[in-house]
């Protein structure tokens, strides 16, 4: 239902665009306002404890989604789904870092998220394409069943994992990129913000070509799923990379930014900056991961990585407004 939930609320539960969307909004704000004590939630109780809780609240939004009424309805199936992605987030990475710390793999933490990042996004396409293909075939309600569906099975398949030992201080003698960093100082910023501005940059730019006055149903699905390939092409990138810290991602942030400026001046290179923006932020991201998880003391790396999480979405909540304007104008 990732692609079609819109079209449920308004079409099928019979509520304005404006309604639903200044709804989502305060979700994604719930979300941001959420990160950083689901965080200290994970840290605190468990990685494994946290991602339990999340998917089984995200399965209950699911249900909601599907039986909710009214703006009542979808403003608490909002909520569900904003606090069970708040509890999840953070806890999967520093659960599956310190269960890498916990065998002896630190190494081949960076390589596994890569992959898994990329397998996620080609696999949320072929997901987008057949949820389309059963509700088209079955109704939306055949939909939010096999929605609800796969949100037990995440469930599920929280319960089967196990919560690593608490991880021995990592060895001192370690690049830069595995110095230990305080969660709310200068080097912590460096590393977050630039990948957080590449998220932002291709996120904004996706919605200006998304919006534009030409687009039509059919090429945008493409485009989406070109956009989404591109991100799991520079995830499956990541993971054959070396370790990274700062530097990297200044770099790469760099490269986005030269590309954008490229479509501002060239407009007819607009779609491929898109790509090329998400590939930049697939890359990045990854990495970024990595070296937050790396630097991070046992105790905060739930909350580190909510932060990064947090000031994702805070600017793409900044720039999102803003490419709607530069489309009016």
């Amino acid at each position: 239902m990732h692609g079609l939930y819109l079209l449920w609320w308004v079409q099928d539960k019979h509520l304005s665009p404006a309604v639903v969307g200044a709804i989502i909004a305060a979700g994604e704000l719930a979300i941001v306002c959420l990160e950083l004590p689901t965080g200290w939630f994970a840290d605190r109780f468990g990685h494994r404890f946290s991602l339990i809780v999340g998917s089984l609240v995200q399965a209950f939004a699911m249900v909601w989604c599907w039986l909710g009424e009214g703006v009542a309805g979808l403003l608490v199936a909002t909520l569900l789904v904003a606090v069970g992605d708040a509890f999840r987030s953070g806890a999967d990475e520093a659960l599956l870092f310190r269960t890498c710390l916990a065998l002896d793999r630190e190494k081949e933490f960076q390589p596994v998220l890569g992959r898994v990042a990329a397998i996620e996004l080609g696999v949320l396409v072929a997901l987008v394409l057949a949820g389309g293909a059963i509700v088209r075939t079955w109704g939306f309600a055949a939909g939010w069943i096999a929605e609800t569906a796969l949100c037990a099975a995440g469930v599920a398949m929280a319960l089967a994992m196990t919560e690593p030992p608490a991880a021995v201080d990592i060895s001192p003698e370690r690049s830069d990129a595995g110095r230990r960093v305080a969660l709310f100082s200068r080097s912590s910023l460096l590393l977050i913000l630039p990948a957080a501005l590449l998220g932002g940059m291709a996120g904004a730019a996706a919605f200006y070509v998304q919006t534009g006055p030409d687009a039509d149903a059919g090429a945008m699905t493409v485009m989406v799923a070109a956009i989404t390939l591109a991100q799991a092409a520079g995830s499956a990138m990541a993971a054959q990379l070396p370790e990274a810290g700062v530097r990297a991602q200044i770099a790469l942030a760099i490269l986005g930014s030269a590309s954008l400026a490229l479509a501002l001046t060239a407009p007819v290179t607009l779609v491929a900056v898109v790509c090329v923006l998400a590939f930049l932020y697939g890359v990045a991201d990854p990495l970024r991961t990595a070296a937050i998880q790396r630097t991070a003391d046992d105790g905060q790396r739930a909350r580190a990585a909510s932060l990064a999480n947090l000031c994702d979405m805070a600017i793409t909540t900044i720039v999102l407004p803003l490419a709607g304007f530069a489309r009016r104008e």
